[in-house]
């Protein structure tokens, strides 16, 4: 969906501006055509439109403000680019400004490294992003777009709706001149802008819907694309400002074939780097080995779960093994055998054997372990009658059946 997206703003602002040159070269109140179409623009003493340099009127007569229309194509791709290579939230790109852009020399080459400052927003704390050449592009574009005459960025009032106050005046970098004044952009204006490069490009859903965005949507599309090249997700975590990495992860979106491609791709490395001699064919003996662990895990109370090549860490007494799979016949064995643990202790106890006693305990307190987890495994089973009335119990009269009125039903 992506390369579909940006290659439509890029053909949308392309066309706006196509347009809006072709209306600024033409006079008041005469017609031109441009990319297939013809407009007449708008005279100035037309009484319906006192800004007849900006709009025009197309061939079935509606009025089109060319002037914005060109402004919502580059706000519109200015954002994809923008969210798609930082991750930022909506409320962080628009309070990003001048200031924002600044750089690191490294100490070592002394390679000036272009950082983009991210103020607080939801975890108040700022961050930095390393500016990609790709960025650079857009916010250079950015910059020569919102410049003054004098060359300096306008410092700009805005409104915190979140903190519901008014900011300082700041040289915001999504500013634009609406209504003959110079005015942040807003959230409102970038979600339509995204939405309506969604529509040009015909993209849908499912359902065949037309496909519609948030501009958080890019938070996660950056998220997945970064972390699908290989970005560690603790790295990810920082340049995101999420307080947890589960967060994070919950950003990324996993497809069974990229999790099955990522699994073959470690069995492969993993193969490179273990001995060569761990992959070849067994031999008969060994073979049979194999086959023989799994003959003899059935012993007396049950299975045994321990793994191939691995000896018995209990000396056989399955009683204090936590891999041991209980069976569910096995509760009067175990009841023997605690019935027999206690009469051994007592013994132990009577003439002075005070180790086997203490070791004797360790094994009864396993048995009663595994006896309480027979019986917690049978209560799950056992079906509980909550006294949920059925219906013959809530049934309010019964009613003679049409047809047969020597009987009742109810």
């Amino acid at each position: 969906m992506l390369p579909a997206l940006i290659r439509t703003a890029e053909e949308r602002l392309h066309a706006a501006r196509i347009r809006l040159a072709a209306l600024r070269a033409a006079k008041a109140g005469d017609s031109f055509a441009v990319l297939g179409e013809t407009f007449v623009k708008a005279s100035r003493d037309n009484r319906l439109d006192s800004s007849g340099s900006s709009c025009a009127y197309d061939e079935s007569g509606s009025r089109r403000n060319l002037v914005q229309d060109e402004h919502r194509a580059f706000w519109g791709w200015a954002a994809i680019e923008f969210l798609r290579h930082t991750g930022v939230r909506i409320e962080e790109m628009l309070e990003t400004s001048h200031h924002s852009i600044t750089q690191y020399t490294l100490p070592a080459t002394g390679e000036l490294i272009p950082l983009l400052q991210i103020a607080p927003s939801k975890t108040d704390e700022e961050r930095l992003l390393v500016i990609s050449p790709e960025l650079a592009d857009v916010l250079s574009a950015i910059v020569s777009r919102i410049r003054g005459t004098d060359g300096a960025v306008p410092l700009i009032p805005f409104y915190d709706s979140l903190e519901k106050v008014w900011n300082t005046p700041a040289p915001l970098l999504f500013q634009w001149t609406s209504g003959g004044q110079r005015r942040a952009v807003s959230g409102n204006t970038i979600r339509k802008a995204i939405n309506e490069t969604l529509l040009a490009s015909g993209l849908t859903d499912a359902s065949g819907r037309p496909l519609t965005h948030t501009p958080h949507d890019f938070r996660r599309l950056f998220t997945t694309e970064a972390m699908q090249n290989g970005m560690p997700p603790h790295i990810a975590q920082l340049l995101l400002g999420h307080k947890d990495i589960n967060t994070t992860m919950g950003c990324k979106a996993v497809y069974p074939e990229e999790a099955i491609t990522g699994h073959r791709a470690f069995i492969t490395r993993r193969r490179a780097l273990r001995p060569s001699e761990e992959y070849r064919t067994p031999t008969d003996e060994e073979w049979s080995e194999f086959l023989g662990h799994f003959e003899r895990r059935k012993v007396a109370l049950g299975d045994c779960g321990r793994a191939y090549g691995t000896s018995c860490q209990h000396e056989h007494s399955c009683v204090r093994c936590p891999v041991l799979r209980l069976g569910s016949g096995q509760r009067p064995r175990l009841e023997e055998i605690r019935d027999n643990l206690n009469a051994r202790i007592a013994e132990a106890e009577r003439e002075g054997w005070l180790g086997e006693a203490e070791g004797l305990r360790v094994s009864l307190a396993a048995a009663e372990a595994k006896l309480a987890l027979l019986d917690d495994r049978t209560r799950r089973a056992t079906t509980i009658n909550l006294g949920i009335p059925s219906f013959p119990d809530i049934v309010g009269r019964t009613v003679p059946l049409p047809g047969a009125p020597s009987e009742a039903h109810t």
